[in-house]
């Protein structure tokens, strides 16, 4: 094993180490498991039933967000959990350079995202074909396949979370505060479309080159423009500007950061 594989591997020992870890994992497989079921109980009646598809992207709506506020929560303790519990000090006294800290940090908080999304995924998707009478197309005047539909959105949704947990990310590096890194995120999550409907691109031009209005491109499976007329591309472009200066505050602030006095 490479001595950065190492590095990824002590960061994620970690992670999962912790009871935190584990019971968020389970809830989130426990929601996934149950919504369906819910759906059957309550959504079936004998004269529309739902469809397989619709339960599952009805479950994986609701499994989202929750694995959204789990890799918050993971990648705000990345760095200031260190500072908290005062081993940043060691950390850094071992032969690895802040750059490959940082990184293998970052890895460990995508990889727990797969993981969240892999199992929210798989769990609500089999327990939606297991509750679901009817396997058929609810949305027969779209181009695309029950499915093809179903993980383009899971795609356009994850784009969201990894750019909201690169944020988190950052103000952890930057600040050393978890409670700011998960307060701030989850804020511009929940009223992000707030502001967007304030700041409407279609009203003010500059308004498009904010973050909040690409964050969410499920509008683009359907549709060529986005907010403010837009294309694909240029919200694609926008965040992956956002994404470069997150990532470039966290590195700059953390390598450059005097810990001797902490």
């Amino acid at each position: 094993m490479s001595s950065f594989a190492a590095l990824i591997h002590n960061e994620n020992i970690k992670i999962y180490s912790r009871l935190r870890t584990w019971i968020m994992l389970f809830l989130l497989v426990l929601i996934s498991f149950l919504f369906p079921l819910l759906i059957y109980i309550t959504g079936n009646s004998g004269e529309q039933d739902i469809s397989m598809w619709d339960s599952f992207q009805l479950t994986a709506s609701v499994a989202f967000l929750m694995n959204m506020i789990f890799t918050v929560v993971i990648a705000s303790d990345a760095v200031a959990g260190e500072f908290g519990w005062g081993t940043i000090k060691l950390l850094l006294i071992r032969p690895w350079s802040r750059s490959k800290i940082l990184l293998s940090k970052y890895i460990s908080m995508v990889l727990f995202s797969l993981l969240g999304s892999a199992l929210f995924v798989a769990v609500g998707l089999t327990a939606s074909l297991i509750f679901s009478s009817s396997h058929a197309d609810t949305s027969s005047n779209m181009s695309w396949t029950p499915a093809q539909y179903s993980f383009l959105v899971l795609l356009c949704q994850y784009v969201w979370l990894f750019i909201i947990a690169t944020l988190a990310f950052m103000v952890s590096s930057v600040f050393r505060a978890s409670g700011l890194a998960i307060g701030l995120s989850l804020f511009i999550t929940f009223a992000g479309d707030i502001i967007t409907a304030i700041l409407n691109p279609e009203r003010y031009s500059w308004a498009k080159f904010l973050i909040f209005p690409h964050m969410n491109l499920n509008g683009y499976i359907l549709s060529d423009t986005g907010p403010g007329g837009v294309s694909l591309g240029f919200s694609i472009g926008v965040l992956a500007v956002y994404y470069v200066v997150f990532m470039a505050v966290s590195w700059l602030v953390f390598c450059k950061r005097d810990v001797s006095s902490t």
